[in-house]
């Protein structure tokens, strides 16, 4: 019998860990998790079939312990709530590195689009260059030149970038801040950005499964690999919006505008509104993902039709009318 394999997801409460993690269950694989109190994470929806252990991912010798026998390290670790980045994402980065040198894992990294700057869109392919202009940006770029050279000394780097992102058991999310609120059957509708400009989402079940595949190919990857994944394209970005108020039934609902105004009145007070206005260029300029790289690769890219994945993500989130969420 061959034996199970086994991989470390590092952020399996987050929205794209814990899609990878039951991607990974559902290809067969035993997927174990780091938390700091497994007992919540278990009783979290979508916690079944891993295996929790305790630990911090800011402590390398708890990722290094959690680590033992994986052959992959999937890192999903954010700091909560954009809260100090640069003080938290890359000594967890340096944690995850540390683990995958020690037990001779590839590690998988979800990359984002924070890393463009003007100069590198509208279209953007894996050789694009990445030249910034914010701070969260050139973190990101930080954290993936470093992953470039844990490469180069010899442990094998998967990247796979995406754009915003929605789906069941989403977590921290635009779509669910600017789009619409979860809880209870949603009243109102809005769009944070610019209603004729192109924006770029990703289903995260389609998005964990193209990760999965990908993983399952290792053996085809070379030491460093970026993929890029185009998921759900809109020419014009308020698209993604009518889609929502097409599934909970109301196609002519009014759209409403985000409350931007307010965000940059709390600013000065709120660590998280600052982020959001560092971040809102992406709601204002056309980005598209090219994924012709992956598609040649893996033959296609996993892609769920647009109702269907509004519906599972709407019903996630409790926001259907009782009648539509069935």
């Amino acid at each position: 019998m061959t034996e199970q394999k086994l991989a470390l997801v590092i952020g399996a409460t987050g929205g794209v860990g814990g899609a990878v993690a039951r991607a990974l269950l559902a290809h067969g694989w035993r997927v174990r998790a780091l938390q700091r109190d497994p007992a919540a994470a278990r009783r979290k929806p979508g916690g079944d079939g891993i295996e929790w252990v305790r630990g911090d991912a800011m402590n390398p010798a708890d990722v290094i312990a959690a680590a033992e026998g994986a052959s992959i390290l999937f890192h999903g670790a954010n700091p909560p709530g954009y809260h100090n980045w640069r003080g938290l994402a890359l000594p967890m980065l340096e944690s995850t590195i540390a683990a995958a040198k020690a037990v001779g894992a590839r590690i998988v990294f979800p990359g984002t689009i924070y890393n463009f700057g003007p100069d590198a869109r509208p279209l953007i392919d894996e050789t694009s260059p990445q030249r910034p202009t914010t701070r969260k940006g050139k973190i990101r770029v930080a954290m993936e030149q470093r992953l470039r050279d844990t490469a180069a000394a010899g442990t094998p780097v998967l990247i796979v970038r995406a754009g915003d992102f929605f789906g069941p058991h989403a977590g921290n999310n635009w779509f669910a801040a600017g789009i619409v609120k979860p809880g209870k059957p949603a009243t109102t509708i809005a769009y944070p950005g610019k209603r004729d400009i192109g924006h770029d989402w990703a289903y995260l079940p389609d998005l964990a499964e193209t990760i999965v595949e990908l993983i399952e190919r290792a053996d085809e990857l070379g030491p460093f690999e970026v993929f890029h994944f185009r998921g759900h394209y809109f020419e014009h970005g308020v698209d993604i919006a009518k889609g929502v108020a097409a599934a909970m039934g109301r196609p002519a609902s009014r759209i409403r505008g985000f409350p931007w105004f307010a965000i940059y009145l709390g600013a000065p007070f709120v660590e998280m509104f600052r982020e959001l206005i560092e971040v809102r260029y992406l709601w204002k300029e056309r980005l598209e993902l090219d994924n012709r790289k992956l598609i040649a690769f893996l033959g296609r890219e996993p892609h769920t039709p647009l109702p269907e994945a509004l519906h599972t993500t709407l019903a996630a989130m409790g926001v259907l009318p009782v009648a539509s969420a069935r």
